[in-house]
């Protein structure tokens, strides 16, 4: 599908980013990856553009001459930053989803691919598409979730204003992978557990019970169901993940057989944990052909592998919660 044309990945020295770029140049893409990230993280047979893309002159330049735009930009927050530093999570979502899809059109871009979250939905016990708006976002995640949904409404806009219907959003469940964000601070749960674990914390104090359930996707399934999103269902919105629920005590079960020396698992439950259950309803998905090829197993064991072989590299990422509140 996209053989011969020009594609623009923004957010593409991320987690998923690394791993749609690879997809996109086996087809034959001419790639462009705009991000904040150090140029190292770019991959090498793709054109780089370090730009700041909260800006609509950036997201001009950006798109400039693009047949195609993936969106994969997003401020990711742990459980603390989200309820310290809301705004400085929410404005700069608000910014990238606002200026880049107005950029691709006034650019005539033909197609374009927002990333949402799972983030959008509120609590229950499966996630279906048809339901984000009929309800609100878990309070747990209010601020990304209004974000996200902000993207999408601008996205429907554009649909009954401009004519504009090649604009195809994916919900992604809970992503892990290499080139994830292993901040201490900062990380979400997987990448969070892994830095921690293979840096031999011992015993390894984990928030919660360890009962909430996730659906887990490794960010290379993520990059695939993406691209099979566009070609079979452009214009559509599409569940990303696993369809199956595993616990994070399961989830640290597995981490900890990757190491050599098991450390002992000590539980929080005076910590919040989240929302109990987060399970995507795949139905829609596999309609068009797509389901997990990589299995949490797997996925965690060649995370922890990579993050060993890399741990220097993990600072190259731009990180916008080093600048503390003002």
């Amino acid at each position: 599908m996209f053989k011969g044309k020009s594609v623009l990945v923004a957010g593409g020295t991320g987690l998923v980013g690394r791993f749609l770029v690879e997809r996109l140049l086996a087809q034959g893409a001419s790639v462009r990856i705009s991000s904040l990230d150090a140029p190292s993280r770019a991959h090498s047979k793709a054109e780089f553009l370090k730009l700041d893309l909260r800006e609509l002159e950036n997201c001009s330049k950006a798109c400039r001459d693009m047949d195609f735009v993936f969106n994969l930009l997003c401020v990711k927050g742990s459980p603390a930053i989200t309820m310290t530093r809301p705004a400085s999570l929410f404005t700069p979502m608000v910014l990238f989803n606002t200026n880049l899809l107005e950029a691709a059109r006034l650019a005539k871009v033909g197609g374009y691919l927002y990333t949402s979250s799972v983030g959008v939905y509120s609590p229950a016990p499966v996630f279906h598409e048809d339901d984000v708006w009929k309800t609100f976002p878990s309070p747990n995640d209010r601020f990304a979730g209004w974000a996200k949904r902000m993207g999408e409404l601008q996205v429907e806009a554009y649909r009954i204003e401009y004519g504009w219907k090649d604009v195809t959003i994916v919900r992604p469940a809970n992503v892990y992978g290499p080139y994830d964000n292993f901040d201490s601070i900062n990380a979400m749960v997987v990448p969070s557990l892994i830095k921690r674990a293979v840096s031999g914390e011992d015993p390894l104090a984990v928030w919660g019970d360890g009962s909430p359930e996730r659906d887990f996707i490794h960010a290379d399934d993520v990059a695939r169901g993406m691209l099979l999103a566009v070609d079979k269902g452009a214009g559509g919105i599409y569940n990303l993940g696993s369809g199956v629920g595993m616990s994070i005590k399961k989830l640290v079960e597995i981490i900890v057989s990757c190491l050599d020396k098991k450390p002992k698992v000590v539980w929080d439950a005076s910590k919040p944990a989240g929302d109990k259950v987060r399970i995507m309803d795949m139905a829609r998905a596999k309609k068009m052909g797509f389901s997990q090829e990589i299995s949490i197993e797997r996925g965690v064991s060649e995370t922890v592998d990579w993050y060993r072989a890399h741990q220097s590299e993990t600072s190259a990422r731009y990180e916008l919660f080093d600048k503390p509140a003002s």
